[in-house]
């Protein structure tokens, strides 16, 4: 199961930069706008330290962490949705993405020009969103035009969605992306999701800064404040510092850069770490044998769902899971004394997977 972050913003906002750091790879970069036509993407590990605790109690022949992958998208300029700069292309290619990664430029730099001259992120922000919302109300307008007829009609299932597209179309005529939209039903909410509007997706504001420690500088409270109102999560971090850390191969070596840096952790951890916080997801794990691996689901799956993250025939021919805790590992320290303790439990399909399950399927295909 994969899932996707799609790293947007303005031209010489930082994405490619931290789009190679990301993924240790030196992506088309320059300054000028466009250099990113077609989007580059990257598979990049979620560093989760009990998976490493589980390799020291259950020996495997690989130790295989889960994985977000990154998206670089072009950097589009105001009138995108008209047809500016790649116009629809880019919006074509964030409309494949689970969430958007919006790199906001949080520093002055005289020798990375700005498009507009002024660096403002509320302005910057403001620009791709009012783009795509922009797009968002021509697909509503279709919508909406389409099941009209029907929703007057008295058709139950069409009053039902035409009452969501009318929320959509408000919240956007007042400026407020389509993810803000709260007071739908379960079943309204599923209508919307499938509208697949852009201003509907999980959005992560990176505040690309110049130093580490300038992390809380006015530019990014700006974001902060933004980000509190519009349901979008917020990481602060230096992008071209975190090239540089990615570039030492060593991990001493880039453990004493980061030191001398002060930093405990790379902003790029952090950066995944929210992503993979933004998409809902939970981690589980399997352990023994060839690997041990921790697998993506989405929060809330069931033990099938979860099964069939690893095979669509384990999802088929599923029929029960052996499920037990990181917790119950360190106190016993062998699956045969979990057993023994009577802390192994027997899942059915009903079994909503929890972060940090340790998990064996039992299948029959």
């Amino acid at each position: 199961m994969g899932f996707t972050c799609g790293l947007v913003g303005l031209p010489n906002a930082g994405k490619s930069t931290l789009f190679g750091a990301l993924t240790r790879t030196k992506a088309q970069s320059g300054n000028y706008a466009f250099t990113t036509i077609e989007p580059n993407s990257g598979i990049v590990p979620v560093q989760d330290p009990r998976l490493e605790t589980i390799s020291q109690y259950i020996k495997a022949d690989k130790i295989v962490p889960t994985t977000l992958e990154f998206v670089d998208i072009a950097g589009l300029i105001k009138g995108a949705s008209k047809g500016e700069g790649l116009g629809n292309k880019f919006l074509g290619h964030i409309r494949e993405v689970d969430a958007i990664a919006h790199v906001v430029r949080c520093f002055e730099d005289s020798n990375v020009p700005h498009v507009s001259d002024i660096i403002d992120p509320a302005d910057d922000i403001d620009t791709i969103n009012t783009e795509l919302m922009i797009a968002d109300m021509e697909t509503l307008a279709r919508r909406k035009t389409k099941i009209e007829k029907l929703a007057k009609s008295g058709n139950k299932e069409a009053r039902m969605n035409f009452v969501v597209i009318e929320k959509a179309i408000e919240s956007i005529n007042n400026n407020r992306p389509a993810r803000v939209i709260t007071d739908l039903s379960e079943e309204e909410q599923i209508f919307l999701n499938s509208l697949t509007l852009l201003s509907s997706k999980p959005v992560l504001y990176i505040c690309n800064v110049m130093d580490p420690g300038d992390t809380g500088n006015t530019l990014v409270q700006k974001v902060k404040t933004i980000s509190k109102t519009d349901g979008s999560s917020i990481v602060a971090l230096a992008g071209k510092i975190e090239g540089e850390i990615m570039e030492i191969e060593d991990p001493e070596e880039r453990q004493m850069f980061m030191d001398e840096m002060g930093l405990k952790e790379t902003g790029l951890d952090r950066m995944i770490i929210a992503g993979y916080g933004l998409l809902q997801l939970v981690t589980f794990f399997t352990a023994g044998g060839k690997e041990n691996r921790a697998w993506t689901i989405k929060n809330n799956s069931t033990a099938p769902q979860a099964a069939g993250a690893i095979h669509t025939d384990f999802e088929k021919g599923f029929i029960r899971a052996e499920v037990y805790s990181l917790e119950d590992l360190i106190e016993h320290k062998t699956e045969s004394s979990i057993k023994e303790a009577g802390k192994l439990r027997i899942e059915g399909k009903d079994y909503i997977v929890q972060d940090g399950d340790i998990l064996h399927f039992r299948f029959n295909v």
